[in-house]
């Protein structure tokens, strides 16, 4: 997942390693009618729903589920690329990309998935149909400004724990 021209902006105080292997995940879904709009495509809305799908897997398999209450985004940057219709599959993936001390962000696509059918005519089959970013903060319950990550999370993020 590497998009040429992302937009975006990274945490300013990394407390990741450079080197850093982040975690991915993925989730399937199929373009039901209502993530349509009156042009008969995805409506925009549906791209950050299963981004935030993706992310949420993400971060049951990292075993964080504190994180959903106490991350505001604080930036979401799409950028869309093809058209996805009704019916069609869809693969949106999330990687994390940087963390920083406060802040963490993640890179995403979304891409049209073939139908597995034999003779398959998917409209975009294989085409990253949208990509971005999304940046997040570290406020927990009761707090009004970002906070440092607690140490298991960096560790959990890093893969260190």
């Amino acid at each position: 997942m590497n998009h040429a021209g992302m937009r975006g902006s990274a945490p300013a105080e990394s407390v990741g390693s450079p080197d850093a292997q982040f975690p991915e995940a993925s989730v399937e879904r199929t373009v039901e009618w209502v993530d349509t709009d009156a042009s008969g495509h995805q409506h925009n809305s549906a791209v950050l729903r299963w981004v935030e799908a993706a992310e949420a897997e993400l971060f049951r398999n990292l075993q964080l589920p504190r994180y959903f209450p106490s991350a505001p985004r604080v930036q979401q940057v799409v950028n869309y690329t093809a058209k996805l219709w009704f019916g069609q599959r869809v693969r949106a993936t999330v990687k994390i990309t940087a963390l920083g001390r406060t802040s963490l962000t993640m890179g995403f696509e979304v891409r049209c998935e073939p139908s597995g059918a034999r003779d398959d005519a998917t409209p975009n089959a294989g085409t990253v149909a949208a990509f971005g970013t999304v940046t997040t903060a570290h406020v927990p319950q009761g707090a009004c400004t970002a906070q440092p990550w607690p140490e298991d999370f960096v560790r959990a993020v890093q893969g260190t724990a």
